[in-house]
């Protein structure tokens, strides 16, 4: 069994560990903690988790983080936290999956610049492999420290990455529309998430490369491919809980058709357990296809007359975008199936 601890259990990232990992035949959960709830039990802040939302909040662990007692401890906390916390769990000896946006950069430059935060770990920031499966698998397997990816980077990266790759589109001129649902906001309350403000509309928000997400897109698929990537991302809040749904377009370099590159994709993911590439106009990705499972739903199409594609990805923000791809990452990390404890049937309707 791996022994599991989870540091902010109380956010939905924490809370969708706990379910998810209470489901896993492999997982041993050892301690939960919650800066905020401590002393409560996860259950009074959600009800729905059943047994597994029995386990009382603790504002520190208490058990001793060491290989003997924690085979991996999951970071779901603010950016700027894990910079403190994980060191010293890295010296004890621990595996560490960090969902915040701590060591997704190798120069903390970026990561200063785009998040204002100064970097107090840079030597970690170097070693920390960043955690996309599909395309980073190798680096994964074993790794001490896996920076979880972001949501919407996840559904841009993997729409994109057979484009780039293959040398299918202008990767100077991208842009990328993506909606989320309000969960991706986050558990605190914040004036744009009221349903006041959400309810029947679509919000905007970080336009013109404000957005922390675009150098992460541009890096993870920089360094897939090989190739200098630029991207023009604009994120939206939808009226929906769950999900996430990207639209990205490019100019294209080469004569293609349509059918050849859902060709191109359904080759480039055909071993790839949650990635389902989707080639019929009648079932183009859309959150319902996503929403309560680890995959991200992929599309492309191309656009004759203007000579552009566009590629189209879903998935739900809190698992494929987050949690569920954190023990995606548990799995390569301890040397198990990738697949196991992970959901790959949706709702239904």
């Amino acid at each position: 069994m791996i022994k599991i601890a989870i540091v902010g259990a109380s956010g939905y990232t924490g809370a969708e560990l706990v379910r998810l990992l209470s489901e896993h035949p492999h997982a041993d959960i050892q301690a939960l903690t919650s800066e905020t709830f401590a002393g409560q039990k996860l259950s009074d802040l959600y009800p729905g988790l059943g047994a597994a939302g029995e386990w009382i909040l603790k504002k520190r662990m208490d058990v001793e983080l060491t290989p003997k007692t924690v085979d991996v401890v999951f970071l779901a906390v603010p950016h700027g936290a894990s910079l403190h916390l994980t060191p010293g769990l890295i010296k004890a000896g621990v595996k560490v999956i960090d969902l915040s946006g701590d060591f997704r950069f190798p120069d903390t430059s970026e990561y200063e610049k785009w998040y204002q935060h100064k970097h107090t770990a840079k030597e970690l920031a170097a070693k920390a492999v960043y955690g996309l499966p599909e395309l980073f698998r190798d680096d994964i397997k074993g790794a001490a420290l896996v920076a979880n990816p972001g949501c919407y980077v996840t559904s841009v990266v993997l729409s994109l990455y057979p484009l780039v790759k293959a040398g299918i589109v202008d990767t100077k001129t991208l842009v990328v529309d993506a909606k989320s649902g309000l969960s991706g906001a986050g558990r605190k309350v914040q004036a744009q998430t009221q349903f006041n403000r959400v309810s029947e509309n679509v919000v905007p928000y970080k336009l013109a490369g404000q957005h922390q997400h675009t150098p992460e897109m541009e890096l993870a698929l920089s360094q897939a491919t090989g190739r200098d990537v630029a991207i023009n991302f604009t994120p939206q809040l939808v009226p929906a809980r769950r999900g996430i749904l990207s639209l990205a377009y490019g100019r294209l370099e080469k004569k293609t058709t349509t059918s050849d590159l859902q060709e191109l994709f359904k080759k480039t993911y055909a071993e790839e357990p949650f990635v389902q590439v989707r080639t019929e106009q009648e079932s183009l990705p859309d959150l319902s296809q996503a929403v309560g499972t680890n995959l991200c739903v992929v599309s492309v199409f191309v656009d004759e007359r203007t000579k552009t594609v566009t590629a189209i990805g879903a998935l739900d923000n809190l698992i494929k975008g987050a949690s569920g791809q954190a023990i995606q990452n548990m799995n390569l990390v301890c040397g198990l199936d990738e697949t196991l404890g992970l959901p790959t049937t949706g709702q239904i309707p």
